[in-house]
């Protein structure tokens, strides 16, 4: 679980970067963007290894289900994104509450945990 939240962590900063560069009107690089998926793709997997894998806490299920729809949400923005149409900001902002909610409940997972 660890490994997962601190791959999390690295995606999260890069898809910061992503919401700076939007809302300043820059050009969204599209390696940084693939980045940001791929950590947060490889995150996810290793999640749900431990989750089904060992029968994960709750608290570790929940922020997978959570984790999982911010993914959905992902793909779509990043169907914007090969489109080259401009990233709607509701989409940006679900997509982020969901990923931190679920962020701050797998830490809460791990710290549990230790």
């Amino acid at each position: 679980m660890l490994t997962a939240l601190i791959l999390f962590g690295l995606a999260a900063l890069g898809g910061l970067l992503l919401v700076y560069l939007r809302v300043t009107n820059k050009p969204l690089p599209l390696p940084l963007a693939l980045i940001h998926g791929a950590v947060a793709a490889i995150a996810l997997v290793l999640l749900a290894v431990f989750v089904f894998g060992s029968a994960g806490p709750a608290q570790a299920q929940l922020a997978l289900g959570l984790f999982v729809a911010a993914a959905l949400g992902g793909f779509l923005l990043f169907s914007f994104h090969l489109r080259k149409k401009q990233l709607p900001m509701g989409i940006i902002m679900v997509h982020a509450l969901v990923a931190v909610a679920a962020f701050l409940i797998l830490l809460g997972a791990v710290l549990k945990a230790t």
